[in-house]
């Protein structure tokens, strides 16, 4: 059965459709409506005449219309979480885990939805202001576009959408074209939440369809996430609204001489190297060792790799998922092979699945590569990492900074003084001390510099964003 388009709080079929494909098995996994330009205006018309009712709700009726979200989405857990794994290509346990955080920033949004804080101070700091007063509030900017990636379809949506709703905005989603299903799911939960009807939409479509949602003057706030590409020309086509970027980057991983527990190292090595396959923004690309121990780590980092097992990501035993397209793991293997043919040592993988096992990519460790190659200099958004030796901090530091993007860092270190230094040093959005760049909780301030995005995600901090300062200045009797 075809699944409608969520227009402004109506199931809606379009007369064109799109099939959401299995990226392991290539099975279609469900039919769901393609929306136009017709469709796209309606839902912002709507929105914007919803957004004087979804301004009007007290911070406690947002707070209780967000907690009915996260209960909605949590008595269907199950169900968000097959379907993830049939769209995306996920493990089930990746599954889970994306819905257990998308749960998390709802609920997170629920306590930020009761402190948005204003102020009020005396204004008589000269001649000119004496005997007036100032009171500053806080009100949501308008509708909010929000345009979700496929690697995270469920949580990385609801990072747009949970602060939206938590300030008074009004929403328009477009999920990924290959991710529209849990979108959709999502939709039927804030369908039976309480919010106002007009104030959301879930618009599956094309990108012709879509750049409406880019450059309409309607909308007040654009928040993208996706390819650095796509997004600042996203910034150009966006004229006077606000633009919030998250556009990915080629994490780097610096370790030093000091390991004090290689398991754990390893361990989270491999988890943010090839967790969903590599398709992560903050994925281990490029790893920087200190040289005394890069012998050590290669050995042990390839025997963890090549334990990984690819295959149907609805067999608990798969560890390694599939790539989302053929097109993208083609990509994959012609940027592997450039680096092999300038001279790159291959420690292991660089090599498809079996036939009947999709996309899937063994996981690929190569050494020695030229910086300029694509698979260190760009992001590679799949299940290949690169290790190089450094003399020292100092060296790994200058190499992380060389890259145009900057999202994250991680630094294993026992060094405070090291911690530091790199914390001042590293032009990155976040370092994270003793564990990989992947690392991210849903409350903390996440974003990067130069290539890697414009603002920051993390429920308290989109907020601000969305939300407009307007000052009363009164005078006294």
């Amino acid at each position: 059965m075809m699944k409608r388009a969520y227009v402004a709080g109506e199931w809606v079929a379009t007369g064109r459709t799109m099939d959401v494909v299995n990226p392991f098995d290539g099975q279609v996994v469900d039919t769901v409506a393609l929306c136009s330009t017709a469709e796209i205006d309606q839902a912002l018309h709507k929105a914007v005449v919803a957004q004087g009712e979804t301004a009007r709700l007290a911070p406690y009726q947002r707070a209780e219309i967000l907690a009915r979200i996260r209960d909605g989405i949590a008595n269907q857990r199950e169900a968000f979480e097959r379907t993830l794994s049939l769209e995306n290509g996920k493990t089930l346990a990746e599954s889970r885990l994306e819905i257990a955080r998308s749960i998390a920033t709802f609920d997170i949004a629920v306590g930020e939805a009761t402190r948005i804080y204003g102020e009020a101070y005396d204004l008589g700091i000269n001649a000119m202001a004496g005997g007036r007063q100032a009171l500053v509030r806080r009100f949501p900017i308008g509708v909010v576009s929000a345009i979700a990636p496929f690697n995270f379809p469920m949580n990385l949506a609801i990072h747009k959408i949970a602060p939206a709703l938590a300030c008074g905005c009004s929403v328009v989603l477009k999920p990924a074209s290959k991710t529209p299903l849990t979108a959709l799911m999502l939709a039927e939960v804030v369908q039976q939440s309480g919010w106002p009807a007009g104030g959301f939409s879930v618009l599956p479509c094309d990108r012709t369809a879509g750049q409406m949602l880019v450059s309409d003057e309607r909308i007040k706030l654009l928040s993208f996430t996706g390819s650095p590409e796509v997004g600042w020309q996203m910034k150009r086509d966006a004229g006077k609204k606000k633009v919030v970027l998250e556009l990915g980057g080629n994490a780097g991983l610096i370790v030093d001489k000091d390991v004090r527990d290689w398991d754990w190292l390893i361990n989270r090595a491999v988890l943010g190297a090839f967790y969903q396959c590599g398709q992560v923004c903050i994925s281990v690309q490029r790893i920087f060792l200190h040289q005394e121990i890069m012998g050590e780590f290669r050995a042990r980092f390839k025997k963890a790799a090549e334990a990984l097992q690819p295959g149907d990501p609805l067999d608990p035993q798969t560890t390694l998922g599939p790539i989302i397209d053929s097109n993208n793991r083609k990509r994959l293997q012609e940027w592997v092979q450039e680096a092999l043919d300038q001279g790159a040592e291959l420690v292991t993988g660089h090599s498809v699945a079996p036939i009947g096992q999709g996309n899937s990519m063994t996981a690929t460790i190569l050494e020695e590569v030229n910086s300029s190659c694509r698979i260190a200099a760009d992001e590679a958004f799949g299940p290949v990492v690169t290790l190089s030796a450094v003399e020292s901090m100092e060296e790994a530091f200058q190499r992380v900074n060389e890259s145009r993007f900057g999202l994250q860092c991680g630094l294993f270190t026992n060094d405070f003084d090291t911690v530091l230094h790199g914390f001042n040093t590293l032009e990155v959005g976040g370092v994270i001390h003793n564990d990989v760049p992947s690392f991210r909780v849903d409350c903390m301030p996440y974003g990067g510099v130069k290539d890697s995005g414009l603002g920051r995600e993390g429920v308290k901090y989109a907020m601000n964003d969305m939300l407009e300062d307007r000052i009363l200045v009164y005078r006294n009797r």
